[in-house]
């Protein structure tokens, strides 16, 4: 089968940037009134989750160090549910492969599975908290707000701060206890679990981060903890409003270099593929696509694949990537199972883009739509096949950057990673 040639497009993307990361956080801290909270020798907890967010090492560190300077004993506590393998060893080599570590950060990281009850909610739901978290002083509860790969919340609280106070400041103990509801749990029953911690901790402010479309840092924000839940909403709309998206919306084969969950929570980010495979839960509409490839696992994954199972296909080096004890852990525990499936495994990238072109139906492969990225996190540069480039040059926020070419594959029949992602 001759596969069809290629060009590389770029996408234009507005939104906000920050350059200076340190000149940020020392405003911000001059905002908050870091400095009339916080006293000579009090320890502070600093969260740090699992989620790849641009930046996040930097920015923990200068967090370090404006604590520092007002004399407190900075920590950092690996606040992440079942992710690790939901071991405290597990957890402190995914904030290692983030680069948050104590020799960057300067600060030691203090990572434990073990967790106690704080209170409930009002419908009687136990809250809990990370022991090292209760043993502080004082706690700065860190996150990047965006929209959740599991649901949309008529109440706009997704991915962010309240989530980390919930699910991340609670671990896996917290987490199992909410997916046990399902997407009724995370969605509805997390805001007023993340309230009681909100109220029984003492948390110093939410920094809530905001990236724009290039997985940039966009927004960095002190937040009065009185005012997280309110603030949370309104830069979880400014989020929604920078996120990127595929060149085209409908689409015959979506190849994807690597997946991993330093690019999502689930691997592949749900809102860019359009795909969701949560029992009950109604498919997004858009974008279309009839099939979608995994090519790789990225190694900050650590073998976990969750998310594979919203490719059709994937190739062998994927499979024999993958640390089923770690991926079954955080499948089992969020409860949504489909996403934990594994597709039809294929020998290489082009037999697997054959079959896929195979199955679509009366498609001839050489006008097939097919467009490859990198990941769902990275969507500046892409791939499209030459027939999708009268639709591309209809759009003026794309530029045609190479002449049509086919796929150049190694010996092995796989497709060399893409460069200039960023």
């Amino acid at each position: 089968m001759q596969l069809p040639r290629f060009v590389k497009v770029k996408q234009h993307f507005e939104g906000p940037r920050i350059d200076d990361i340190e000149a940020e956080i020392s405003q911000q801290m001059e905002a908050i009134r870091l400095a009339d909270q916080v006293k000579p020798g009090m320890t502070v907890a600093i969260t740090a989750g699992s989620r790849g967010i641009n930046n996040i090492a930097l920015i923990i560190k200068n967090l370090v160090r404006e604590l520092r300077k007002l004399g407190a004993e900075p920590r950092i506590i690996p606040t992440m549910g079942s992710h690790g393998g939901a071991t405290a060893e597990g957890q402190v080599e995914v904030l290692h492969s983030l680069g948050v570590t104590e020799e960057y950060c300067g600060a030691p990281i203090l990572s434990s599975m073990e967790v106690t009850q704080i209170g409930e909610t009002a419908e009687g739901l136990a809250v809990y908290a990370d022991n090292n978290v209760l043993a502080s002083d004082g706690v700065i509860v860190v996150a990047r707000i965006k929209v959740h790969t599991d649901f949309k919340s008529s109440q706009w609280i997704e991915s962010g701060l309240m989530k980390m106070a919930a699910i991340g400041i609670g671990k896996h103990k917290q987490a199992l206890l909410l997916h046990s509801y399902g997407i009724h749990g995370i969605r509805d029953k997390m805001p007023d679990v993340a309230q009681v911690t909100l109220d029984k901790l003492n948390v110093l402010f939410g920094l809530g981060i905001v990236e724009n479309a290039f997985d940039q840092t966009a927004i960095i924000e002190a937040i009065e903890p009185k005012r997280i839940a309110e603030r949370e909403r309104e830069l979880l709309k400014i989020s929604k409003s920078l996120m990127p998206k595929l060149p085209v919306d409908e689409i015959d084969v979506l190849f994807v270099d690597e997946i991993g969950k330093n690019y999502s929570g689930t691997g592949f980010d749900t809102n860019i593929i359009g795909r969701m495979r949560i029992l009950g839960e109604a498919e997004l509409t858009s974008p279309i696509i009839k099939y979608i490839i995994a090519s790789d696992l990225s190694e900050p994954s650590h073998g976990n694949a969750l998310g594979i199972g919203l490719a059709d296909l994937t190739t062998r080096r994927l499979f024999d990537k993958i640390d089923l004890k770690t991926m079954n852990e955080n499948v089992i525990t969020s409860s949504f199972i489909m996403r934990g499936m594994i597709p039809l495994v294929i020998d290489n990238d082009r037999e697997a883009l054959q079959v896929a072109l195979r199955c679509t139906w009366g498609v001839e492969a050489a006008k097939a739509r097919i467009v490859r990225i990198p990941n769902t996190l990275h969507l500046k540069y892409a791939y499209v096949s030459e027939i999708l480039v009268p639709e591309i040059m209809q759009q003026a926020n794309i530029e045609i950057i190479s002449e049509p070419e086919y796929l150049q594959f190694d010996e092995l029949g796989y497709l060399p990673q893409m460069a200039e992602v960023h």
